[in-house]
């Protein structure tokens, strides 16, 4: 009560692991919302995978909905981490697991994970909490998970071999696994609740492009739970190709390109939020051709064509004050290169100076605003995709000046060389390339013949190549970037009903 009154006078209060509950409780109890916010901020700040699950609880002592979000949503995001190893876990209430694994938002990279803390769960009490097993695993979404694995749970277990609602909803969850096997997702997501994938943590964008006869301001996302790809409706994007795109603080921003009129400077943000677009100031130079980043807090955009030449300028901004300051010009003329950022700094690979397709590549540091040429890759490349992936620079795909590539070469910054990797299965340039789900993606572009809506992905574990589903849009000269952290990501996947599963009720399959 001391600390409230002081508050009343010197509008600061100490808010310490020590006093942070107490203090909570009383300044909710007296409505004194300065004490309640900073509270709140404090708690939201000590956040951890380990006392994430007590402070969503606590909120239940005291009314701030934000902080209970904020709690619950830090739980969903690490529940890998939470369901393995957290000592709060082992004390939540059958009711409060289970509004934890039904949530479409919880984020796992494999269903397994959700099954195996239900098991954690129980086991720490078998006897109480054995009752409650087969409501639980209702909420999970069994045929996810590999056939072999679900048998072989159902022989280890002997909860789950005495319960008969389990081997019930486990033998359903096997037939729903064999029908989806003969039908596409459209139908599984409508027929097998115990197949609805979950929301993913980020989506995959592609963005314009050229496409038949001219740009496009086509718009696609690739759901990676759902594994397919989703028209972006309501697009007021102006139809651009050969440009770039970046993320950051929840919008989209898509630089220069061409119209097919003109070379742009223009540069057009899409709140994801709220669906809205917005023009931007445009940068300094028309760029068709550019190459575009994020790095701290800043969109760099370098290179490209004016219309006249390619340029070795480069630009970034900075979206607080809407403002393009120039940088350091590169070594080199770049239209038609690509670009990522490594441990500070942004590489950019490749591209073509007008007369020839370039191998060289080199590296920017913004604390010195210097570039420093970094060892020449093994391949000309214009059109080229560049990624940062598993640690290592990847240079993918792009035209040698006779013909499309498929090869493959990644960038040790510790060593400065480069290595081959495995080819992709289709020769390309001018694609989009992202990384998400642990995996590379490269999306569309031309193969020599004619634009393409093929995507393959490149697994660094695997260490080959694969087809995913294509895209709705033919399309090469397009942009991709992920977009994470999203509150209405469920606008921009696969539509998913609720995990309703009718014969499952108060835990007994009927």
């Amino acid at each position: 009560m001391k600390l409230i009154i002081e508050f009343a006078y010197t509008d600061f209060v100490p808010v310490t692991q020590e006093n942070v509950q107490e203090l909570f409780v009383t300044a909710d109890r007296f409505n004194v919302m300065g004490i309640i916010e900073a509270c709140s901020n404090f708690l939201v700040e000590q956040l951890n995978p380990h006392n994430c699950i007590g402070i969503w609880r606590f909120t239940d002592n005291c009314y701030y909905p934000e902080m209970k979000n904020k709690a619950f949503q830090f739980l969903l995001n690490h529940f890998e981490v939470v369901g393995t190893t957290s000592e709060e876990f082992l004390q939540l209430s059958a009711q409060e697991l289970g509004k934890i694994i039904e949530n479409d938002q919880l984020i796992v990279k494999k269903e397994k994970t959700v099954f195996e803390a239900i098991l954690r769960w129980v086991t720490n009490s078998t006897e109480e909490r054995r009752e409650h097993i087969s409501l639980l695993l209702s909420k999970v979404r069994l045929a996810l998970m590999p056939p072999e694995y679900v048998i072989k749970s159902v022989d280890d277990n002997e909860v789950m071999k005495s319960s008969e609602e389990c081997r019930k909803l486990l033998r359903r969850a096997l037939e729903n696994m064999l029908d989806i096997r003969t039908k596409d997702f459209s139908n599984s997501i409508i027929c097998y609740p115990l197949a609805y994938p979950r929301l993913p943590a980020a989506v995959l964008l592609a963005i314009g492009g050229w496409s038949g006869e001219g740009p496009t301001n086509g718009i696609e996302s690739y759901d990676v739970c759902a594994d397919c790809w989703v028209k972006i409706p309501d697009n007021e994007l102006t139809p651009r190709a050969y440009h770039g795109t970046a993320f950051l603080n929840g919008s989209v921003y898509c630089v220069g390109g061409t119209d097919n009129i003109q070379q742009l400077s223009t540069v057009q943000r899409f709140d994801l939020g709220t669906h809205t677009w917005q023009e931007v100031a445009p940068m300094h130079s028309r760029r068709c051709f550019v190459c575009v980043t994020v790095l701290d807090g800043y969109i760099y955009a370098m290179g490209g064509y004016d219309g006249r030449d390619r340029l070795s300028t480069a630009e970034r901004y900075k979206p607080r004050t809407n403002q393009w300051t120039l940088i350091a010009s590169m070594n080199a003329r770049r239209g038609n290169a690509c670009c990522t950022t490594l441990q500070g700094k942004i590489y950019i690979c490749g591209g073509s100076n007008g007369s020839e397709c370039l191998l060289t590549a080199e590296c920017y540091t913004p604390e010195t605003n210097q570039w420093t040429m970094i060892a020449a890759m093994g391949k000309r490349r214009s059109g080229i995709g560049v990624v940062t992936y598993s640690g290592y620079v990847f240079a993918v795909g792009g035209f040698d000046g006779t013909a499309r590539l498929r090869t493959v070469e990644a960038y040790n910054p510790d060593t400065d060389t480069w290595s081959d990797m495995p080819s992709m299965v289709q020769r390309r340039s001018n694609y989009g390339i992202a990384v998400i789900d642990d995996r590379l993606f490269v999306v569309g572009g031309f193969n020599g013949f004619s634009t393409t809506v093929g995507v393959e992905s490149y697994n660094i574990e695997a260490d080959h190549w694969s087809y995913v589903p294509e895209m709705k849009i033919s399309r090469s000269a397009l942009s991709c970037c992920v977009v994470y952290g999203l509150t209405n990501i469920a606008e921009y996947v696969a539509p998913r009903p609720s995990l309703q599963v009718s014969e499952v009720e108060e835990g007994k399959v009927v």
